[in-house]
């Protein structure tokens, strides 16, 4: 049996009630927000960013070198500086491989009897290569993503 606290005269429920707020009238705030500009197509912009073109006009290069974005598209001018992709796409590619190299590690060792000297020198190989693959898509699609919600930098308008 659950005995009452001494000297505790009012419940939680009646603390709420004295301590919440009253409920907001008219409509939600983000009903109330006007929407100034025009939406940007997301999936053409993602197809576009992980091919390694501009997210705006699919013509010009995304990327400079590697990993290193141009500051416009040279066929719209479309400033491409404003992204922030810092270590958000290592980490999608970290995610990624461990869904990739984890399950065929187990499924290659269930099938196959690998000496562990060439698991040491095939494992990490694979995740290398595979991790220097898919970073530039995904830096892309990062960048086109961010282009496409109005991110960070590209929010300050652009072409549409």
């Amino acid at each position: 049996m659950v005995r009452p606290i001494a000297g505790a005269t009012r419940s939680f429920h009646h603390y709420l009630s004295c301590h919440t707020l009253p409920p907001r009238a008219g409509p939600p705030i983000w009903r109330t927000m006007p929407h100034t500009t025009p939406a940007r197509p997301l999936w053409p912009a993602l197809k576009r960013g992980m091919a390694g073109y501009c997210p705006a006009c699919g013509g010009g290069r995304l990327f400079l070198r590697f990993l290193k974005p141009a500051a416009a598209c040279a066929h719209c001018r479309q400033p491409l500086d404003g992204h922030q992709a810092d270590d958000f796409p290592s980490y999608i590619v970290i995610l990624l491989l461990g869904h990739i190299i984890v399950p065929l590690m187990i499924e290659v060792n269930y099938v196959f009897d690998i000496p562990l000297g060439w698991q040491t020198a095939i494992w990490p190989s694979l995740t290398a290569v595979l991790a220097i693959a898919l970073i530039q898509p995904v830096k892309g699609a990062v960048i086109a993503y961010q282009w496409a919600r109005r991110m960070h930098g590209f929010a300050r308008g652009g072409s549409a």
